[in-house]
């Protein structure tokens, strides 16, 4: 049964490269040769679905009633009547698109005909967003699910206490295929944090300073669990950021327990029932790591690492040309909140260009109607529509040779944001507004009188 898995995976795959000729053949041999295993009915459902495409609804008719006179109580039988009393999936979010890759003006779009047949739900261009603020947002990730995802911020869905992971191309299609994915169970690292939450210091800064106290690696292939009553006083925005980040230290997942603010913000968004899951009064923890955050400075991370983070006021005089606000760590709404409140009645400095990307469609809203966009439209900042942008040097603030970002992004690898000689800084919205108006890395005191 495993070389019948193995070879309807094949076909699939051949499907996904649109290559019909050579996935009909291979599912034709797999219907008469492993037909008797437990791979019979979905290989009979992928042969179907395949001649369905192809529009041979006769032969697609035939297929159909041998499936249901032969396994009548197959799970792949029953997935199709669900997905014909519309069972919805849902599709990727496009929000990296460079204007290349969407459809020219006049083209068919091919992807919304295809999309529609399969029931599922595609967040376009008006509906589109950062994926990591995207979901959450919409009720989509809930606690207790397991979420994989084709970028390795999925971990941010761990503040909802998911378990949620990126995985590459090839792991995605095998889900997409089998429904089935290998994980090893991961070592849990507890992270404390005690203390109270000083003013301007939010999520990022309690993520940089652990990134620099363990590196980049410190949490291989391990869960992080965040606790303690600093994390209990972060609002949603600032754990969504903290578990985005569990990747930069090598985290397999970054998780929270879901407490009456979880609960509170799910139950105005959830599309379906979920289970929410404790730790173990007695879990084992491969190691448990504490710190006191009294008297915490807002972190910067300078270029070419996460790890290497230090308190603002060991920044130097460093001047910049560009501060970028959003991405899928710092582009929600309280982020939007801190920047405005340090940017009101100020202007960008004269040699900065400053760039500020709500999330989503629904956190551009409200800041609209909160009056976010008029405070930065005034200062002289560029705001853009929902994207991904300059984060992975994409569009919308790719830096040129020599060219210093602060920004609320999540990584300042070389080459990250443009040309390899370019420098990206990692900090909080505070401190990326303050260092936009005063034109060098600053304190948000410093600008904040």
């Amino acid at each position: 049964d495993l070389e019948a898995r193995i070879r309807l995976l094949q076909a699939r795959i051949y499907v996904l490269e649109g290559d019909t000729a050579q996935a009909e053949n291979l599912l034709r041999l797999l219907s008469t040769r492993f037909i008797a295993t437990s791979s019979g009915p979905g290989i009979l459902l992928a042969y179907y679905e395949l001649l369905s495409a192809q529009g041979r609804s006769a032969e697609a008719q035939r297929l159909a009633e041998k499936l249901a006179d032969s396994f009548p109580d197959s799970p792949e039988l029953a997935l199709t009547r669900a997905a014909e009393q519309e069972e919805i999936s849902y599709a990727p979010v496009p929000s990296r698109l460079l204007p290349r890759d969407l459809p020219q003006a006049g083209a068919e779009p091919d992807r919304g005909d295809e999309l529609q047949e399969q029931k599922a739900v595609f967040f376009e261009m008006g509906k589109a967003g950062i994926e990591h603020v995207l979901l959450p947002e919409q009720g989509i990730v809930l606690p207790g699910q397991v979420v994989i995802g084709g970028d390795s911020h999925t971990c941010t869905y761990g503040a909802l206490g998911a378990f949620a992971t990126g995985v590459g191309s090839t792991d995605m299609a095998a889900a997409y295929a089998t429904g089935d994915l290998w994980m090893k169970v991961p070592p849990t690292i507890k992270f404390v944090y005690h203390g109270n939450l000083g003013r301007w210091i939010g999520g990022k800064d309690l993520i940089l300073h652990t990134i620099g106290d363990i590196g980049v690696d410190g949490a291989l292939y391990s869960a992080m669990e965040f606790t303690g009553e600093a994390v209990d006083a972060l609002s949603m925005d600032g754990r969504f950021t903290m578990a985005n980040m569990a990747v930069e230290a090598g985290g397999k997942a970054g998780l929270f327990r879901v407490d009456n603010k979880t609960q509170l913000y799910i139950k105005a968004r959830a599309r379906h029932s979920y289970n929410v899951y404790e730790p173990d009064p007695d879990a084992e923890y491969a190691r448990v790591v504490e710190y006191d955050i009294e008297g915490l400075e807002p972190q910067v991370a300078f270029p070419h690492s996460p790890a290497n983070a230090r308190p603002v006021s060991q920044a130097g005089n460093i001047e910049i040309n560009q501060a970028v606000i959003g991405s899928c760590t710092n582009g929600r709404l309280d982020d939007l909140k801190v920047a405005a409140q340090i940017m009101k009645g100020k202007k960008v400095h004269d040699k900065v260009r400053c760039i500020v990307i709500p999330g989503s469609q629904q956190v551009y809203a409200d800041a609209l109607n909160e009056r976010l966009i008029e405070v930065f439209i005034e200062a002289g900042a560029a705001v853009s529509t929902p994207t991904c942008g300059p984060c992975f040097g994409g569009h919308t603030g790719v830096l040129a040779e020599g060219e210093r970002c602060v920004s609320t992004t999540n990584r300042n690898f070389v080459g990250r944001m443009g040309h390899p000689k370019s420098e990206v800084y990692l900090a909080n919205p505070a401190v990326a507004a303050a260092s936009a108006v005063a034109g060098r890395i600053v304190h948000p005191d410093e600008v904040a009188k």
